[in-house]
Order: structure tokens, then sequence, then C-alpha cells
């Protein structure tokens, strides 16, 4: 009964709107559209997790050469539109996402020499945050009540160079059956600064970190009543532990 009533509540959602992260902002400052952004012009998920595009994403037509540069410590937001500037047409009710597509954001950073050139392949990527399950919300749900922002802060002891800034959004009111999370990835090109002096720990690679069997990606998380609230129990964010200072 129960995995039934997921897939119907999982069936009703697949035609809801998807998103795609397309800004930086630093300590509050916004630092414009696709500025440092690698971003696609579709906004659908990738559901495969050794799908070779699941570091930044694949078909990448936005790409400038700023790098952002971020202050160890700051507080950095990633935001997210339903398609590229936004909402699809006045009143979208999909903008930034379909309030269907329930679960967590995390942001990875992996070290390169020059953010603006670096390629996505071969790179070892940690973990700086993760905001999932809390009293019943989802990140996604406050990435929407803050209209398409979601905030972190950059671990304080983030050594300084470039970087590129891993954020995924993982949509799980499909997630009931392997193969059916939504992940939505885009990369930022940035430049730590600061006196930190750590590199990362728990490294993994993408695709290679995540299996499509994982708890936190092939779950059910309606209850009886169709409510996306894991049942009331907690949710294990995927991937590696947080970077700690």
């Amino acid at each position: 009964m129960k995995v039934t009533a997921a897939a119907l509540f999982g069936l009703a959602a697949l035609a809801s709107g998807h998103s795609i992260f397309q800004k930086v902002s630093v300590n509050g400052a916004d630092q414009g559209l696709l500025k440092g952004v690698r971003a696609p012009d579709s906004d659908y998920p990738i559901q495969n997790v050794n799908d070779a595009g699941f570091a930044c994403n694949k078909d990448i037509r936005h790409k400038d050469s700023t790098v952002v540069p971020i202050p160890a410590g700051a507080r950095v937001g990633a935001w997210w539109g339903h398609v590229i500037g936004g909402p699809q047409g006045p009143n979208d009710p999909d903008h930034p996402i379909a309030a269907s597509h329930k679960g967590p954001i995390s942001v990875y950073l992996a070290k390169v020499d020059d953010a603006a050139t670096a390629g996505t392949t071969g790179l070892k990527w940690f973990k700086v945050a993760e905001a999932g399950l809390s009293n019943g919300k989802w990140a996604v749900d406050t990435m929407i009540a803050n209209q398409g922002w979601h905030y972190f802060t950059m671990p304080s002891c983030v050594a300084p160079g470039d970087y590129l800034m891993r954020v995924e959004l993982l949509a799980l009111h499909s997630a009931y059956s392997p193969g059916g999370a939504q992940f939505y990835m885009e990369c930022a090109q940035i430049r730590v600064t600061g006196s930190g002096t750590n590199k990362g720990s728990s490294f993994v690679s993408f695709p290679g970190a995540y299996s499509a069997n994982d708890p936190g990606i092939t779950i059910s998380i309606y209850d009886n009543n169709g409510n996306p609230n894991n049942g009331g129990k907690p949710y294990a964010i995927p991937g590696p532990q947080l970077l700690t200072c």
C-alpha cells in the first residue's frame, strides 16, 4: 500500500517544473545572472548517477570567464530558476521549482588551477554544505520560500585558491524505485580568499560518489497519507561527510 501511494504521488508530480542554478551571491551581493556559473539551457534533471555529465551537468551553453571571489566564512547564495532568467512566463507556478520536488541541497568544491578554464573530469570533490529535512521541511521548501535562493556558509577554514563549486538539488518525489530520483546540478567558478589551510577531506568523484540504491536516493518520502515527510523519520543526505573546521 505504501509503495502504491508513493507511486501515485510521484506520478502526479512528473509533469511539474524543473530548475537551473544560475546565480551566486556573496554576503548579500548578487553577482549577476550566469556570471561565473556554467549552465545548460535545459532545466531537465539527470537521473542516472553514472552519467558522464554528473559533475557539472551536460550540454553547457552558458560559460564565461568570470571567477567569483568568495571570502572563507562568507554567506553564499545559490539562486535557482525554472528556466534561464527565472520564471517561464508570467505567474509561473513552477518557479523556482515545482513545490512537489522535495529534497536536499548539497554544495561541493573541487580544487582547480584556473576556475575559468578548468575541465570537470577527474576532479576530487569535497562537501562543504548540506541541508535536508528538518521538522518536516525540506531544503527545497526553504529555497522556494526564499524566492529561489539557497544560502550556506563557506567554511572559514577552506584554503584560498580557485575551485569549481557544485550545487546539487536532489528531488525525491519519484524516488521510490531506482532511477527515479532527479538530480539538478550546475557549477560556479569561484576563488576562495582568506587565511584558511584546509584543502578538503572525504573526497569523492562525480560520477562515482553515489549508487542508485543508496538509501537517500531510492526512497519513498511519503507517509501513508501522502505527506512528503519521510514518515516522520530522519533523512540521510547522500554523499560524504561534511568538511569540518
